[in-house]
């Protein structure tokens, strides 16, 4: 059961840019974090964007 509602083909997209055979918990921890960093990072972009247009209006 997945907790997020997120499509089935991009479920196996995300699953094959993660996984490795190498792994003991079949996925490459270093290219997940990378990627979860990566995406906070673009989250709290648009968000400094948001304020400073929220800040805008107030003005």
């Amino acid at each position: 059961m997945r907790i997020m509602n997120i499509s089935d083909s991009a479920y196996k997209e995300i699953e094959k840019m993660i996984g490795s055979e190498e792994s003991v918990v079949g996925i490459d921890a270093k290219k997940t974090h990378v990627m979860i960093i990566h995406l906070l990072q673009e989250i709290m972009d648009k968000l400094d964007h948001l304020e400073e247009r929220i800040d805008d209006l107030d003005d």
